[in-house]
Formats: structure tokens, C-alpha cells, sequence
């Protein structure tokens, strides 16, 4: 009787202990995994409400604690990154004790008001979309399908890009896709020899591209750092598609959404990309782990460093990059410890760091060629070569940098980022927003009962919180509050999320 009755103690204190799904674990999934995997998100399962996770959290287990999810490759103890997607001890363990315990919901009332998204585009509508026409891929088995489109972007002035957003038409067919700036008409649409896999001119330049797991490209775009890309009036925009063996007869239409700075903005810093390191001479034999390494400098001037974006294929294993100055005082960049083809991005650096003129940045990767690793696309292995073929491989080190000014490296590009949007607001019956758009301050009525539980939360475009106005709050008598946001909430788009007794509602507002 005495251990029966130690059970039960033992058991109604795992009970009375135990995590939440409303309490302690949603926002976890907000903050980390809904950013892909929401309606219309790139993430195959939406993954916002309990009833969407719950029934599946013994699959999820396997991948939290196997690190495939959430995916950062990145080593975070090497260099920081803005939208650090991976989880935190305390966070995995709270997941994992929470589906232990059998997936608790708790009190419905508590839980976070849910993120809002724009659809299938995180950023939104902009001021101007381009799209390939529609294309059929030609890549059968064995071999890749590479094509280029050149298209009118229709503007007649000059414009500034703050924001760009690639949306491939069908995700599972796009392997890769690079946006450039052809201010001269030189490039030419080439959907015939799948061999096109480069621009024809060095007066096309590269913008951002897409591969899968990437985010959209956003820069810092209000005082004090105001950045951007020129796109020259009369451009084409010029897509280099990479389309994947064995995806013959898939249809796709890539699109690219622009965010521009209003005409005549004054002060925007110019932003380049390039792949800066990169190698085209290695070989790769069978059976083999084999060490590429790839160098650029020295450094004529001093430049300032945005993002990083390594790039290999299949039989990429480990890749890292660092800058060594003339003093061989060596600055970390990237280092990504295990390799996986399914999951690139452009890493934008949490504070700009500045490559000293004199400097080489460096590269080093490992490929393995063996049959021990699982994504080699030969069995045997056979000899590899540079290529462009999926099956051929890569090692390319994209950068996106500017001149460098005194003081860049005091930026933290994470606190400075904002898309700086413009679009409608939204209404909803139940409450009522003024003025909306507004400047300082937005009063909001809603209609509710004396005793109802609410909870109003604030999120950006990308589902970040940026605040919480009532939290569990229990109605009196008063259905009306005053917002007043933080000095430092930029201009843009932002949602108020509810929880009224449980149930979930939005509303658009927007900050001048």
C-alpha cells in the first residue's frame, strides 16, 4: 500500500507539472516552426493549433530530437545569424516533456494568440511582380533541366530595392532560382538547350535567389542604415532556373516580388551580390573524402559583410568560411558542420562584419564520396567533376556586401530589419481599430462580455511578436485600450491576434 500510494504522489505530481500546450509550448511552435508550416506555408503540414500538432507529436519527437527540426544548419557557436531558427535546449526539452506527458492542452483561454501570414507570400503583396511564363520541365532521368528567362520589368524610372521575395510555382520541381538585374537588355530568354546557367554579360547583376529552406531577402531600410539594390529603369529581370532530373513533364512559374523605397529616398547605401569564393578545378574520386578549399583577396578596400550563402550538392559533407587578415587575425563566417542539400538560405550576420582591405576570405569544404553517405546519387561511386548538373557538384561561396563605413560594424541588422510594407487594412465585426493607419498611437474597441478572457498579441508580416498588449486579461467594464508601441517599431504592416475564450480572430493595422 505504502509504494502504491508513493506511485500515486509520484504520478500527480508529473501531472500537476506537467507542460502545456496552451501554456508553454505553442509559442515555442509560433516562434519556430510556423513561420513554414502554416496554411499556404512551405511546410507540407500546418502546424499553428493543438489539434494540428497533437495528433502527430510522437513523429515530431523523432525529428526534435534527431536536430532535423526545426532545419539550421548553421553552427551557432562559430558566427550568429538573424532568424535563428533552431531550438534552444529549455525549448526541446519543454516540447519533448510535454509529449511525454501525452499533449496536455490546458486551459484553451491561455494560449498565445496565433501568428498571421500573408498567404503564400511571407512578405506580401509589393510594388512590383515579375513572372516567368509557364514552363515545362525537360529534365529527364540523369539529366538536369537548366533554363533562363529574360523579362520587361515595365518601369520607366529608377527604382531602389528594399525587399525581395522569390516564390517558386512549384516547390518541389525548383531546385534553385537566381534573380538578376540586366539593365542593358544584353541577356536573352534560352527555355531550348537546358544549359543555361549563367548571365551573358557582367553588367547583369546578381540580386538574391531561391533554394529550398531560403527566407526572403529584407534590408535594413530606415535610419540610421538604409540599404538597397539599384534596379535601373528599362531592367529585365533575368531568372536562371534550375529545374532537377526526373522532373520531365512538371509545370512551374517562378515569381519575384519587389518591395521598393518611396522615389526620390535619400541616403540608401548600395548593396552587391556575388559568389565570391568558388572553385571549378577539383576532383572528386570514388570511394574518397576529399578537402576543397577555395580563396578570394587580398581585399582591395575595406568591405562590409551582410550575408553568407555557401553552396554545394549531394556529396557535400561540411563546409566552412572566414576571413584572414594581413595580420592573419582570422574572423568566423560560416561554419556548417554537416551538410544538407535540402536546406540553403542566404545567413544574414546579426551585426555587419567588416572584411579589412588587405584580407582574404577563405573557403573549405568536405565532400563525401563513399557509400556511406546516403544522399551520393551513384552506386557504385564514380569519379565527380564541377559541374551543374545536380548530380556533378559545387563549391560556391555567395556574399552580399557593400563598401564598408566607419561604424558598420556597430549595426545589428537584426534590430534595424523592416519591410517597411504598405498595403489595406483588414476589419473584422468584432473589433474596431482608430486610426488605422496610424502614427503613435491606436485605440482599440472591442465588443465583449464582462468575465470573457482576452489576450491581444502583436506580430510583424513574418509572425514575429513584437508585443503584447493583454495577456489572460479578465473583462470589467472596459472594452477600449490605448497601444502606444515601442519608439522603436518601424514603419509597416503588423497584426493584432485575439484569444477571446479561446477562440482565435485578427486584424491588419499599419504603422506610418
Amino acid at each position: 500500500m505504502k509504494y502504491l500510494f508513493i506511485l500515486f504522489l509520484s504520478l500527480l505530481s508529473l501531472t500537476l507539472n506537467a507542460q502545456t500546450w496552451s501554456d508553454n509550448v505553442a509559442e515555442i511552435f509560433y516562434n519556430k516552426c510556423a513561420t513554414c508550416h502554416h496554411q499556404d506555408g512551405i511546410g507540407p503540414i500546418p502546424l499553428t493549433t493543438y489539434n494540428e500538432v497533437s495528433p502527430i507529436a510522437n513523429f515530431i519527437k523523432g525529428y526534435i530530437e534527431s536536430d532535423e527540426m526545426p532545419p539550421w544548419p548553421p553552427n551557432n557557436t562559430y558566427q550568429s545569424y538573424i532568424h535563428d531558427r533552431s531550438l534552444t535546449l529549455d525549448e526541446k526539452a519543454t516540447i519533448i516533456d510535454w509529449i511525454n506527458a501525452n499533449t496536455p492542452e490546458g486551459n484553451s483561454s491561455n494560449t498565445p494568440p496565433i501568428p498571421v501570414y500573408s498567404g503564400s507570400s511571407v512578405l506580401g503583396a509589393g510594388d512590383l511582380e515579375v513572372q516567368i511564363p509557364t514552363y515545362m520541365s525537360k529534365a529527364q532521368s540523369g539529366q538536369d533541366d537548366y533554363v533562363c528567362f529574360s523579362v520587361p520589368s515595365g518601369l520607366s524610372s529608377n527604382k531602389i530595392i528594399k525587399s525581395v521575395e522569390i516564390i517558386p510555382g512549384n516547390p518541389s520541381i525548383v531546385h534553385h532560382a537566381l534573380v538578376f538585374v540586366d539593365p542593358t537588355g544584353a541577356e536573352t530568354t534560352d527555355s531550348i538547350s537546358g544549359q543555361c546557367s549563367s548571365p551573358s554579360s557582367t553588367t547583369t547583376k546578381l540580386i538574391a535567389g531561391y533554394t529550398p529552406g531560403s527566407s526572403p531577402m529584407t534590408l535594413p531600410a530606415v535610419e540610421p542604415l538604409k540599404l538597397g539594390i539599384n534596379l535601373p529603369a528599362g531592367s529585365n529581370i533575368y531568372f536562371e532556373m534550375h529545374y532537377p532530373h526526373g522532373s520531365y513533364g512538371e509545370f512551374d512559374s517562378t515569381k519575384v516580388i519587389f518591395h521598393f523605397y518611396p522615389d526620390n529616398e535619400t541616403s540608401v547605401r548600395e548593396v552587391f551580390a556575388a559568389p565570391v569564393v568558388q572553385n571549378w578545378t577539383f576532383t572528386l574520386p570514388p570511394n574518397e573524402e576529399t578537402e576543397v578549399t577555395g580563396s578570394f583577396g587580398p581585399l582591395p578596400t575595406d568591405f562590409s559583410l551582410l550575408s553568407v550563402f555557401p553552396h554545394m550538392h549531394l556529396l557535400g559533407k561540411s563546409i566552412k568560411s572566414y576571413d584572414v587578415s594581413s595580420s592573419n587575425d582570422t574572423l568566423p563566417l560560416i561554419e556548417i558542420p554537416e551538410w544538407d542539400f535540402h536546406w540553403q538560405d542566404f545567413y544574414f550576420f546579426k551585426n555587419i562584419v567588416k572584411a579589412p582591405s588587405g584580407s582574404y576570405i577563405k573557403g573549405e569544404g568536405v565532400f563525401d564520396n563513399t557509400t556511406n553517405n546516403p544522399e551520393n546519387p551513384n552506386s557504385p561511386p564514380i569519379t565527380v567533376y564541377p559541374g551543374l548538373n545536380t548530380n556533378d557538384e559545387m563549391f560556391l561561396i555567395y556574399f552580399h556586401y557593400m563598401y564598408y563605413q566607419t561604424g558598420d560594424e556597430n549595426y545589428n541588422i537584426e534590430e534595424l530589419i523592416s519591410a517597411g510594407l504598405n498595403e489595406n487594412k483588414l476589419d473584422h465585426p468584432f473589433v474596431k481599430t482608430h486610426p488605422n493607419p496610424f502614427n503613435e498611437k491606436i485605440t482599440i474597441d472591442f465588443d465583449t462580455n464582462v468575465g470573457d478572457i482576452i489576450s491581444i498579441y502583436v506580430y510583424d508580416i513574418k509572425g514575429v511578436k513584437m508585443d503584447e498588449i493583454l495577456d489572460k486579461h479578465t473583462v470589467t467594464n472596459n472594452n477600449k485600450i490605448e497601444w502606444n508601441p515601442n519608439k522603436n517599431l518601424k514603419s509597416g504592416v503588423y497584426f493584432l491576434s485575439f484569444n477571446l475564450n479561446g477562440k482565435m480572430f485578427n486584424q491588419k493595422i499599419i504603422k506610418k
